[in-house]
């Protein structure tokens, strides 16, 4: 499935969803009209990434550097092999013990660990452009890594996935979800999928609407002219289409609350989605 992704693209994949909406027309599972009401939201794709950890990103960093650097043909002073799996067993057992201080201590090893081999590694390839090149990527990560602290912003998750960003949840089971902001936008009656876009950036959700208006559009061939969203989505913006905001009380007639109450009804299809559909993690 994922060559087959990858061989279509993300074009063909939008003319795939495309289809789907017009056979649901032709076929009369849904009317016409029913594409101008949508409901619209936001959800966290997970990549498919360990739980980052210092001491686990420190330590793989210096693992991929020292494999480069042997295949590369550098002959560097200290591996850190040995001493630097030790330092990052023990960091995780300081911390399952909740003993931070002693954790502190292995995660500087780490830290230590992993700067000398950069320094190491651009010692000898300073004269070299080829060999630059090929250090570029990691060496890039492994800077990055070092220089990163807790309060760092556009931080490193994942050598593997670099474009993982944290996306706080606020829910006790879990707090924290390491992936990318999907938006979603389904039509209001039958919850059909009308759009799906992937954001490279944890955006505000009001800052999301627009745009994914606008492809549900395009790919609906329809204007869309009402919409019902959650409180998150405050602030949109949006003046040429009617926003319904949940808890909304002012201008409200019957049928519109109605047709509100039924916005939560898109949360059942994007858990569908992620445990049937298999898009819990990407």
């Amino acid at each position: 499935m994922t060559r087959w992704r990858n061989r279509l693209g993300l074009e063909n994949l939008e003319k795939i969803l495309a289809e789907t909406i017009v056979t649901a027309v032709n076929t009369e599972t849904v009317a016409p009209q029913d594409l101008k009401r949508v409901i619209a939201d936001t959800t966290v794709m997970e990549k498919n990434i360990a739980f980052p950890t210092d001491s686990k990103l420190l330590n793989r960093a210096r693992e991929q550097l020292v494999e480069l650097a042997d295949n590369s043909g550098l002959k560097l002073r200290k591996s850190y092999a040995r001493v630097g799996k030790f330092a990052a067993l023990n960091a995780w057992r300081y911390a399952h013990a909740k003993q931070f201080t002693r954790m502190r201590t292995e995660v500087k090893k780490l830290r230590n660990f992993l700067g000398r081999t950069v320094r190491d590694i651009e010692r000898q390839i300073k004269d070299s452009l080829d060999l630059q090149g090929v250090f570029d990527d990691l060496l890039g990560k492994a800077k990055q890594l070092l220089s990163q602290e807790k309060t760092s912003k556009d931080k490193l998750y994942s050598l593997h996935a670099p474009e993982a960003y944290c996306i706080s949840k606020g829910k006790a089971g879990k707090p924290y979800e390491f992936g990318s902001k999907v938006s979603l936008v389904l039509t209001h009656k039958q919850g059909l999928a009308l759009s799906s876009q992937a954001l490279p950036e944890n955006q505000y959700d009001g800052h999301t609407l627009e745009d994914s208006l606008k492809k549900a559009e395009a790919l609906a061939q329809t204007a869309i002219e009402q919409v019902f969203v959650d409180k998150g989505y405050k602030g949109h913006g949006i003046e040429d289409r009617k926003i319904y905001i949940s808890g909304q009380k002012r201008g409200m007639t019957r049928t519109l609350k109605r047709h509100l109450k039924r916005r939560s009804a898109i949360e059942p299809h994007i858990g569908h989605m992620k445990s049937e559909g298999k898009l819990r993690r990407n």
